[in-house]
């Protein structure tokens, strides 16, 4: 029997745009939150939500991983769909350091309804 991929659900943003970053990062069911990450746009902070899912599947050991979020501008960058400028170039640097000279990590767009993590950081805050 094959083992399963791993998924790994991230998001960030941030109140106001640009203010104070918030991530979060899900796999198997439990949620990581960083609430104080510093000040910036809601797209550094998906950007740094990635790279934290990326981090932990390193830590974890996990090779058969897929990464899943909502910003769609981040997983286009990050898998070569559109070019990273600016500030998101320089995430796009961190991502592939991260990742190394193996095979690159998938990533996939999903809807904000199925992403776990934006769930996770919606909790924390009053609609």
């Amino acid at each position: 029997m094959r083992a399963r991929r791993t998924k790994i659900y991230f998001d960030g943003g941030c109140r106001p745009n640009p203010g104070p970053m918030e991530i979060a990062v899900v796999t198997g069911g439990v949620a990581a939150i960083d609430r104080d990450i510093g000040t910036g746009s809601s797209l550094d902070a998906e950007w740094l939500a990635l790279i934290a899912a990326l981090r932990l599947a390193r830590a974890r050991g996990l090779t058969d991983v897929v990464l899943l979020g909502d910003a769609a501008a981040v997983v286009a960058q990050a898998t070569g769909g559109v070019p990273a400028r600016g500030q998101a170039a320089r995430h796009l640097a961190a991502f592939r350091d991260l990742a190394g000279d193996g095979p690159a990590p998938r990533i996939r767009h999903i809807g904000r309804a199925q992403n776990l993590a934006g769930i996770a950081l919606a909790r924390g805050h009053p609609r």
